[in-house]
């Protein structure tokens, strides 16, 4: 089970929505849930923060205190509400160092995926950072729809890769108790003469986890849209997958599944490199 759920908070309009799939999750599994709330002003560059003033950057400063103290208050009301036992924490720095750090003392950090219609938002490689650097699982949340009861349907997307494999063993307490759970093989090589996505399958039995197995191919560049299309077919209300099982700098040049699902996905999405 998640015992230390770590929360990224904002003044973002897709703060409320993460911050209820986090809560549901939280209930669920009785566990503790921390809040973390970047202090992303103490950043800046020297040039910067010189070409502001220091009479203006303290005014800054006492804003950003503000919409601290603000959405503090507002995580604390919705976690009492919710009998979820929380604290809170305020981190000087970039929110992806941040929650790096702060994560390897967690089961798994909750993020939102990247509006990038909305001015200011995040780069939509952000919650890919976060797995790349945090040690362990990203829920992440996307900006559209509400999600509180994600966990029901969960597609795992499977290729016998390290990275697959570690999402696997990440995401167990959630597909423990899931209602269904569908196993999308990908371009998995066979073992030993068996079917793709059949040896995952036994050892998911041996923790009590039935499974239905697909095995499909698809050439590179269609492997997202294969996802997301198993998704809808599947009305799966989560996705288990491993991020950037390939360099970075490959996927932004050649694209890839972690970099397509973090644009287009449908269903939260939990992700372990």
């Amino acid at each position: 089970m998640y015992k230390d759920i770590l929360l990224h908070v904002d003044d973002s309009p897709d703060a409320a929505a993460r911050t209820g799939v986090a809560l549901a999750m939280a209930a669920r599994h009785e566990a503790h849930l921390t809040g973390l709330f970047a202090l992303e002003l103490d950043v800046l560059p020297g040039y910067v923060t010189a070409q502001i003033g220091e009479e203006a950057l303290r005014q800054v400063r006492e804003r950003y205190q503000e919409t601290a103290a603000q959405v503090r208050a507002r995580f604390e009301e919705a976690a009492g509400r919710a009998g979820v036992a929380h604290d809170w924490h305020e981190a000087r720095g970039a929110a992806t160092e941040a929650l790096c750090a702060h994560a390897r003392y967690a089961d798994m950090v909750v993020v939102s995926q990247s509006d990038e219609d909305k001015p200011g938002a995040r780069d939509p490689g952000f919650p890919g950072e976060l797995a790349l650097g945090s040690g362990g699982p990203v829920l992440v949340v996307p900006y559209v729809g509400k999600h509180d009861d994600c966990g029901r349907r969960v597609l795992v997307a499977w290729n016998a890769s390290r990275e697959s494999a570690r999402a696997v063993r990440d995401a167990l307490p959630l597909l423990q108790r899931a209602q269904m759970v569908t196993v999308v093989a990908v371009n998995a090589p066979d073992s030993r003469n068996r079917v793709p996505g059949a040896d995952i399958a036994t050892h998911l039995a041996h923790h009590g986890v039935e499974v239905d197995v697909r095995a499909t191919s698809a050439s590179e560049i269609d492997i997202g849209d294969e996802l997301l299309n198993a998704i809808s077919d599947t009305s799966s209300d989560l996705v288990v997958m491993g991020a950037y099982g390939r360099s970075r700098l490959r996927e932004a040049v050649f694209g890839g599944a972690t970099r397509h699902i973090l644009h287009h996905m449908t269903v939260p999405v939990i992700m372990s490199h």
